[in-house]
C-alpha cells in the first residue's frame, strides 16, 4: 500500500485537540500549520508524531552533490543567459558588450519581440572570467527596470527542462 498524506483537510475535520496519524504519514506543510494554528497535536501509537527524513530530494538521507566536471566553471563552459524586458535602443549592445568584455563566445542566439517587449536567449561559451563574475557582471545590467537578465550553467539549464 502507498504512503498515507495527513492534508489541511483533514486537520480540519479533526474531531478533538488530537489527531491519531500512523507514524509513516506525510503531513503536508499545510496541514502541519493549521494543527499548530488550531492547537490540534497529531500522535501516532508511539506518541507525539515527529516528521521522517525524506526519502527524495535535496534533503534525503542519501542525496549527494553532483561533482563538478573538470573545467566546469571555467573556459569553455557553455552557459544560457536569458534577458527578458522593455526593448530600446542599445539593449542587445549592452547585454552583447558585456559578454564581449569578459571574454565569452556567443554560440547562438534567439530573440523575439511582443508589442514594445523582448526575449533574448543567448547560449555562450566562457572565456578566460569565471562563471560566477560573468554571472554578476550580467545580472546588474537594466538600467532602471528596462530588463532583467538572467545567467544560468549550461548543465542546470538542461536538468531543469527535460522531462
Amino acid at each position: 500500500m502507498g504512503r498515507r498524506f495527513l492534508t489541511a483537510e483533514d486537520v480540519r475535520r479533526a474531531p478533538g485537540a488530537e489527531l491519531l496519524i500512523e507514524a509513516d504519514t506525510v503531513v503536508t506543510p499545510q496541514a502541519l500549520e493549521i494543527a499548530r494554528a488550531a492547537g490540534i497535536q497529531l500522535r501516532t501509537e508511539a506518541g507525539e508524531w515527529s516528521s521522517s527524513a525524506p526519502e527524495r530530494g535535496p534533503d534525503a538521507a542519501d542525496a549527494h552533490e553532483l561533482p563538478e566536471p573538470e573545467g566546469s566553471t571555467g573556459p569553455g563552459t557553455t552557459v544560457v543567459v536569458t534577458v527578458v524586458g522593455r526593448n530600446r535602443p542599445g539593449v542587445l549592445a549592452e547585454v552583447t558588450g558585456a559578454l564581449g568584455a569578459a571574454g565569452a563566445n556567443i554560440d547562438n542566439i534567439s530573440q523575439k519581440m511582443v508589442d514594445s517587449f523582448f526575449h533574448l536567449v543567448l547560449t555562450t561559451t566562457l572565456g578566460p572570467e569565471p562563471f560566477a563574475e560573468l554571472k554578476a557582471r550580467l545580472e546588474c545590467l537594466g538600467g532602471e527596470g528596462d530588463y532583467v537578465v538572467r545567467v544560468m550553467h549550461e548543465r542546470v539549464f538542461s536538468f531543469m527542462h527535460r522531462v
